[in-house]
């Protein structure tokens, strides 16, 4: 019976395993230093390899001779942990047997000593599926289990794992596999397989696969069996509901010369192809990002304008999940494309555009500073990166001096109050703000942008795991070298980051090894700091860069009846000498 290629090439070693090296290292030197946990939680996206280490883990703790951490494959133990029938390594779906009943059936039978093996071990898998009953029935089992028992909880939604089952297992994030280990992978299956294929096709696959090696290989079984004869392009998009790059140069072509029925017609078309929109949508997104990297990587010419390919980018990156979870997908592509299209062409300067060269004359970006030339056309300055987002900026600038006026705030006093015990932290923030778009740096936003992986790791830390959270959670809008402009989708949220501003500030540094001071702002108030910031800059101006005021603090109140004033005790009752 023919084995599909997820499973035939399923790792048996941790060597085997790709993409997780951290993970991996962890695992095995607790192998060959025989100090096993009782309860591990693994989490991650799917097919990154939780199930595969679950058991290679599970074998090799029940191996006689293991061998620099992995199993040895040939003892009687190995033998007997790669049998089906194998009762002592015992996998459970969590989905499908989520009740009470289950659990405490597990709980009955889990002091009975292993029949075969040194070590029972228990997978269960998408663990975060239990109730809150079987949670409950679980959670004094992995607090005191005998000594004989393991358990392996995997899941990929760990938000829905109560903390006190997760505070008792030693967890580990599995990231995302990188694309050009995936290829290598794939090449090597290939090659095993005697599989034909170009490498444009297993690189396209290797992206779509989202970072996930199963997924991967279930295309590649796909293709394998569509034709024995070379896989190309073409059959790949075909089957796959995607389009041609041919198509998608035209589609480009539509959107950046403000052709509004030609994009219309193009979706159409795909839509009555029967194509798959939201797919298509995706490598649409990845077609100007690969137009950028030659841009800027590569140093080859582009036709269209940088920063609104990087605006269009940023569009559909952040609609991507609304638009998978709406009724209809083509409509709100159509509208998502109709309206950068209508930005676009309200940005431009008076005099008319007939050609997409001329657009990166002409268009500003929602955040690259720009400045006016003599004949009514916006320079773009790209020292701001286009993902900057949006927020109140600097107001009532004096058109030839520069200077802030005494009584312009960046921030609206009904936005950003005095918090803490920091008296004039709105004034520190307006000249944060200020100085951040003054000497702004896109490599140093991406680099931040791209150190926000690294907490991920921290989430479930009882210390700092909210701080870490929060940060996961906000959107990074410019970076200068000192300063990083951040912010929260509703006012109340800022309110309550601003009291943590310096222990969010000391957390990111820790972990990321970068010291920045933080300007904490609202979505909403920012996108009106964008449009200002733009105003601004179209009229000349620039920002010299301010001096940030000193921490006034509040002085601390005392309840010492004779430090206290007398009078504001007593009155005019009392008579002070």
């Amino acid at each position: 019976m023919y084995q599909a290629l997820y499973r035939k090439y399923r790792p048996q070693t941790f060597d085997d395993v790709v993409g997780q090296s951290t993970v991996v290292k962890v695992l095995k030197n607790s192998i060959s230093q025989h100090k096993f946990c009782h309860a591990y939680m693994f989490f991650g996206s799917r097919g990154t390899g939780k199930t595969s280490l679950s058991k290679i883990f599970a074998k090799a703790v029940n191996c006689l001779e293991p061998v620099d951490g992995n199993p040895c494959g040939k003892c009687k133990n190995c033998l007997i942990s790669g049998e089906k029938e194998c009762v002592d390594i015992l996998e459970i779906d969590a989905a499908s047997n989520n009740g009470v009943d289950e659990i405490r059936e597990l709980r009955n039978k889990i002091n009975l000593v292993p029949g075969e093996l040194k070590y029972k071990v228990y997978i269960i898998d998408e663990v975060h599926m239990l109730s809150i009953g079987a949670f409950n029935a679980l959670l004094k089992t992995l607090e005191e289990p005998p000594e004989h028992a393991i358990f392996i909880l995997a899941t990929t939604d760990p938000q829905k794992v109560p903390e006190t089952i997760i505070s008792r297992c030693q967890c580990f994030s599995f990231e995302r596999i990188a694309t050009n280990m995936i290829v290598e992978r794939l090449k090597y299956v290939c090659e095993q397989e005697h599989i034909q294929i170009e490498d444009e096709v297993l690189h396209e696959i290797a992206l779509s696969s989202d970072g996930g090696m199963r997924d991967s290989l279930g295309i590649l079984d796909k293709l394998s069996s569509y034709t024995d004869e070379l896989i190309t392009m073409n059959i790949y998009t075909e089957l796959n509901g995607l389009i041609t790059k041919k198509d998608l140069k035209m589609l480009c072509d539509s959107v950046f010369i403000g052709d509004y029925k030609g994009v219309l017609t193009h979706i159409n078309n795909f839509n009555n192809n029967g194509k798959n929109l939201v797919q298509i949508l995706s490598q649409f997104m990845y077609y100007l990002r690969d137009l950028l990297v030659d841009y800027y990587v590569n140093k080859n010419s582009i036709e269209y304008p940088t920063e609104l390919v990087e605006k269009l980018i940023t569009n559909i990156n952040e609609k991507m999940f609304d638009i998978k979870k709406s009724g209809n997908p083509k409509i709100y592509i159509e509208i998502l494309l109709l309206n950068f299209m209508s930005e676009c062409s309200v940005k431009v300067s008076t005099k008319s555009v007939n050609k997409v060269s001329d657009i990166s004359k002409t268009v500003e970006n929602n955040s690259a500073s720009t400045t006016v030339t003599a004949n009514n056309t916006y320079v773009v300055n790209t020292n701001i990166d286009n993902s900057i987002s949006d927020s109140n900026i600097v107001k009532n600038l004096e058109k030839n001096d520069y200077q802030i006026e005494k009584e312009s705030t960046i921030v609206e006093k009904d936005v950003i109050h005095d918090t803490g015990d920091i008296l004039n932290l709105r004034d520190i923030i307006n000249v944060r703000i200020n100085n951040a778009f003054a000497l702004a740096n896109k490599q140093v936003l991406n680099h931040e942008i791209d150190n926000l992986k690294l907490l991920n790791d921290y989430t479930f830390d009882q210390k700092i795991g909210y701080l870490v959270c929060e940060l996961l959670n906000s959107k990074f809008r410019v970076a200068s070298e000192d300063i990083i402009v951040l912010s929260f989708e509703y006012d109340s949220i800022v309110q309550q980051n601003l009291l943590h501003l310096e222990q969010m500030e000391e957390v990111y540094e820790k972990i990321t090894h970068s010291s920045k001071k933080f300007a904490i702002i609202s979505d909403e108030e920012w996108n009106k700091l964008k449009k200002e910031y733009i105003q601004h800059l179209r009229d000349g101006n620039h920002y010299e860069v301010l001096e940030e005021p000193e921490k006034v603090f509040k002085k601390e109140e005392t309840d010492d009846i004779i430090s206290n004033d007398a009078t504001m005790l007593f009155g005019d009752i009392v008579e002070i000498d």
